[in-house]
């Protein structure tokens, strides 16, 4: 392998060639979920779509054809098209990712994204709502109904498990132990974790699983969460879900099921509940991505500082 990655070096590349053997290593090596593949190409497609306006055909580029210039130069257009620093740190991401693996299977020598930074991003807090507003929302939906029933136990494994979105409706009914309180979630990147359910949680899901298991085996599906159809529920049905609930409660803010997941988080440090372990539950690689919530988790600090500073009182 050693010696065909360096006949690899110093040859011609088509820069499309050269993108799909990249999409290829995401999917297969690096096992990425479609919705992440889906991004890297239409980032990829973004700047594609820009060089296109500058009279390059795409068909023949090839991968040295980037240089360092050029993609200062796509920056200055990104910036001048208004474009949030969050998108234009996604496409920067994207080439750049592209361009290590180029140059660790050594299809080129020069890394043109090496010396170009990502942007500095502002710090945004996270939204979530207090525990009073979120049992409000909870208990929102009318149980008496296959629908209500469904959100119901859609709103409880959001807030007693912090899952995201993608991992609430890829849920399989295989995945859940009822008994045992626990379910396998497939995070980012398809790794795998295990997350315990709440009490609530557990009963919701099993009153849900048996009122709608006639309508599953007939279907032949097997995700937990189906529309009324009885196909698999979506992403954006889940947050449309959320959004009328949140309504509904009259609650302070309408969250998305990020907002919940971040609720999840924020009110288990509050209630003293250890860094490292928000992290292993949330599915989090870095703690990093973890200590947002010390910035809004202040109830805890000031209970922590009252009880234990001798002149808090």
């Amino acid at each position: 392998m050693a010696e065909k990655n360096a006949e690899m070096a110093g040859v011609v590349m088509k820069l499309t060639e050269a993108l799909d053997q990249f999409y290829y290593y995401l999917a297969d090596e690096r096992n990425l979920s479609p919705l992440t593949l889906s991004s890297y190409n239409k980032d990829w497609n973004a700047v594609l779509a820009w060089y296109e306006e500058q009279g390059r055909d795409i068909a023949m580029m090839e991968t040295e054809d980037i240089t360092e210039d050029g993609v200062r130069r796509y920056l200055y257009a990104m910036n001048n098209k208004k474009l949030s620093r969050a998108t234009i740190n996604r496409r920067l991401a994207a080439m750049k990712s592209f361009y290590r693996f180029m140059v660790r299977k050594q299809h080129i020598e020069h890394n043109p994204m090496e010396d170009i930074p990502l942007r500095k991003l502002p710090k945004r807090l996270p939204h979530y709502l207090d525990q009073e507003d979120i049992v409000r929302v909870i208990e929102s939906p009318d149980e008496q109904t296959e629908a209500g029933l469904r959100d119901r136990a859609i709103l409880e494994v959001l807030y007693g498990s912090g899952l995201r979105v993608s991992e609430l409706v890829g849920l399989k009914v295989e995945d859940i132990q009822l008994e045992e309180k626990w379910i396998r979630v497939f995070g980012k990147g398809g790794r795998q974790r295990i997350t315990p359910l709440s009490s609530f949680s557990a009963e919701y899901l099993q009153r849900y699983i048996r009122r709608t298991e006639a309508k599953r085996r007939a279907a032949g599906v097997h995700p937990v969460f189906l529309n009324l159809r009885g196909g698999a529920l979506t992403d954006r049905a889940v947050r449309d879900i959320v959004h009328k609930y949140c309504d509904r409660a009259g609650a302070k803010e309408i969250l998305s099921p990020h907002g919940i997941r971040h609720s999840f988080a924020t009110h288990l440090l509050d209630n003293g509940a250890d860094l490292r372990v928000v992290q292993e539950l949330l599915g989090h690689r870095r703690i990093s991505s973890t200590q947002i919530y010390t910035h809004v988790s202040g109830s805890r600090l000031r209970k922590v500082y009252r009880l234990a500073h001798p002149r808090a009182k």
